[in-house]
């Protein structure tokens, strides 16, 4: 027995992406998939067991830079 994208020439990534373009068009106009929402990320910094505040990546960069800096003038 062999599969049927193989029988068809084409590789497994090529059917997955032909099936899933099947099934987009075939859902009803305003039916489809649910917009993802957005993820919200923390970064904390552990010191000797404790966790520090939990920051935004932005405000994690900002802090990591800040802190570089008053290492460099130290």
């Amino acid at each position: 027995m062999s599969f049927a994208w193989k029988a068809a020439g084409i590789t497994y990534n090529r059917y997955l992406a032909v099936a899933a373009r099947a099934v987009r068009r075939s859902l009803k106009e305003g039916k489809g998939p649910a917009p993802r929402a957005e993820a919200e990320i923390k970064i904390s910094k552990w010191s000797n067991g404790k966790q520090g505040d939990a920051l935004t990546p932005t405000e994690a960069v900002a802090a990591l830079r800040a802190e570089a800096g008053a290492a460099k003038s130290s």
